[in-house]
């Protein structure tokens, strides 16, 4: 089923006064009327736009997609209104995004249009793309935060067992962060747990894992590597942090971390446990320091 239209005489007035962006295009894809709105959303003027194809919005990679569906649509395959949200380019090559309604008509003569409402959504998506990366990472440091860290740990014990391949990780703590915060400031404490974060991120390999649980403590994760391996990979970003200045204060940072590695058929939370008791007891003997853990422990001993 097609909607009629009429020729454009009243037509024309209405869709040239709309508020949102309506374009007219023919069955090849080519612009026979854009109002203003839609002018002004692209950037372009609309002696611009008329008699171009309308991929002339659209990314490249886009192309061969929308002319399909385009040429499928016309063709009466589907419904007779169809609405999606897609990428778009303006004429700057900035992209936005839009949410388009499409409708197939006929003029007077009775050939077959396509006409399409776009709807402005760009300050939209990138709420919603905000809010996605936000609900996975951490705000302040751009690493994965708790939620999505624990969650990727039982992927990797799942993996490991998968595979038969080895897992460790590091439960780690940056010593006496506090006084960072009271001698230099809330807002040089977070600029030196963006740097640190970002060191840790460079020192690891790059399929680790390094998230951050909160405040000053971070788990790391070191897939296919042995407690003894790992032990050596975090020591080289103990190393690291305490010779290297960070931030604006050349703030020098010492790190304690506790290494376990997944035994036979253990949990995450034994798993953490044990690195965590670790990690206490590096503390304990001074701090700056990595510390394996004790293997001959079963697993479910109480932290002391």
């Amino acid at each position: 089923m097609t909607l009629m239209l009429e020729p454009f005489d009243n037509t024309e007035t209405v869709i040239r006064a709309a508020p949102i962006g309506i374009c007219v295009t023919d069955a090849e894809g080519h612009f026979e009327m854009v109002n203003p709105a839609y002018c002004d959303f692209y950037g372009y003027r609309e002696e611009e736009l008329l008699g171009q194809h309308f991929t002339l919005v659209v990314p490249e990679a886009d192309h061969a997609l929308m002319n399909d569906l385009h040429r499928r649509f016309v063709a009466g395959d589907g419904d007779m209104e169809v609405s999606h949200e897609c990428e778009v380019l303006g004429k700057d090559g900035q992209p936005m995004n839009i949410l388009a309604k499409a409708a197939r008509i006929q003029d007077g003569r009775g050939e077959v249009k396509k006409v399409t409402f776009v709807v402005d959504i760009t300050e939209r998506k990138a709420m919603e793309q905000r809010l996605e990366y936000l609900a996975h990472h951490d705000e302040l440091t751009g690493l994965l935060n708790r939620r999505a860290g624990l969650g990727l740990l039982e992927e990797e014990i799942q993996r490991s067992r998968r595979y038969g391949t080895a897992l460790s990780l590091a439960s780690c703590d940056l010593d006496h962060f506090k006084r960072v915060n009271d001698r230099h400031g809330h807002a040089m404490g977070d600029q030196v747990l963006s740097e640190t974060a970002r060191l840790m991120k460079e020192t690891m390999r790059q399929h680790d894992h390094v998230i951050r649980l909160g405040g000053e403590e971070f788990l790391i994760l070191l897939p296919g590597v042995t407690q003894e391996q790992a032990s050596q990979a975090v020591e080289r970003l103990r190393q690291s942090l305490a010779t290297t200045p960070i931030a604006e204060a050349q703030i020098h940072l010492t790190l304690s971390a506790g290494i376990a590695q997944l035994q036979d058929d253990e949990e995450a939370d034994a798993l953490l446990e044990r690195a965590d008791r670790t990690l206490y007891g590096a503390k304990h003997k001074g701090r700056n320091q990595v510390q394996e853990t004790d293997e001959s422990h079963p697993a479910s001993e109480s932290a002391s």
